[in-house]
């Protein structure tokens, strides 16, 4: 394993949160392998109702498709962080080098940037 500093996760936590992407992968994976299919208002061709059914099956079905971009960028950031833990480099800021702080790896087990970097990052 790779020396970390002292304000880094311990064994048991670094077990813990691996528990918790993995059942994160598990859940997504569960949700997003076709079990919840697209409402009928996804088919182009059914006009039926007024403008404002219509309206609303559209935007239902944009919904839908945002929620599954979302799930499957935290899957990949998921899996990432699986393998960082893999190559013993978890809970190092990709971009600074720096520790991530623990309380933000309970937040977001899977990110991969520290406060710091993040906020420049929105800046």
């Amino acid at each position: 394993m790779v020396f970390m500093p002292d304000n880094t996760l311990d064994e048991s936590q670094l077990e813990r949160l691996k528990e918790v992407l993995l059942k994160r992968r598990v859940d997504i994976l569960a949700t997003s392998t076709g079990t919840r299919p697209l409402p009928a208002s996804a088919d182009v061709n059914s006009r039926q109702g007024d403008l404002a059914d219509q309206a609303s099956g559209t935007n239902e079905v944009h919904i839908q498709l945002k929620l599954k971009q979302t799930d499957a960028k935290i899957l990949q950031a998921t899996e990432e962080a699986l393998q960082r833990m893999e190559r013993g480099i978890y809970g190092i800021c990709r971009d600074c080098g720096e520790v991530i702080a623990p309380a933000r790896l309970e937040a977001i087990p899977w990110t991969r940037v520290c406060i710091e970097c993040k906020q420049k990052q929105s800046a």
